[in-house]
């Protein structure tokens, strides 16, 4: 294939997914804009954000990686069944999640703590942000099997599809259930 057809190809494989996170990209907007009046309960919140949506992007951009080259190299076939590597990439996956929303949760409170500031308490910012992160990580994970499969089986390119896969379920998701957690924490707490 000439490289303007290689061109178009891509172009044509993911030009849906990327309008699909556009709205996704609002939608998330819309959420954080609901998460405003729960900042002034839990300073520190805010600055929690950004680091929190970014990581579900790399975590589970990794696992998509991960899952697309399988995919490719026919390690992983396109259908919900054992595989050990799929298995082991999850585990690894949700761990590092995990991992990554404890250390986002402690350095948002000590970095805030050091500036002069008051943040919520540790344990809540930590809380928060690891509720989130595994109700996030179900949904994420279940999200990009499905549609990298089905784009697979569709005879997509699964490379074209996980960047817009991973940031619009991230994004969307990764809001909704930080403001779940946010509910959950406030029910705790009081």
């Amino acid at each position: 294939m000439q490289p303007r057809g290689v061109f178009w190809s891509i172009y044509r494989e993911a030009l849906p997914v990327l309008a699909i996170a556009l709205l996704g990209g609002l939608c998330s907007g819309l959420v954080l804009s609901g998460l405003l009046d729960s900042v002034a309960d839990f300073p520190g919140l805010l600055v929690m954000v950004p680091v929190f949506l970014a990581t579900r992007g790399n975590v589970y951009g990794s696992l998509g990686g991960r899952i697309a080259t399988g995919l490719h190299q026919g390690l992983i076939q396109p259908r919900f069944a054992w595989n050990d590597r799929l298995v082991n990439a999850i585990i690894a996956s949700v761990a590092n999640a995990v991992g990554i929303s404890i250390v986002i949760g402690s350095l948002s409170w000590g970095v805030l703590t050091l500036l002069g500031r008051e943040p919520a308490p540790l344990g809540v910012l930590v809380g928060i942000v690891l509720i989130a992160s595994l109700l996030t990580a179900a949904v994420m994970i279940g999200g990009l099997l499905t549609l990298l499969f089905a784009g697979y089986k569709a005879g997509r390119d699964p490379d074209n599809l996980v960047g817009p896969i991973v940031t619009t379920l991230g994004d969307v998701f990764g809001m909704a259930f930080l403001f779940l957690a946010v509910l959950i924490v406030e029910v705790l707490v009081s």
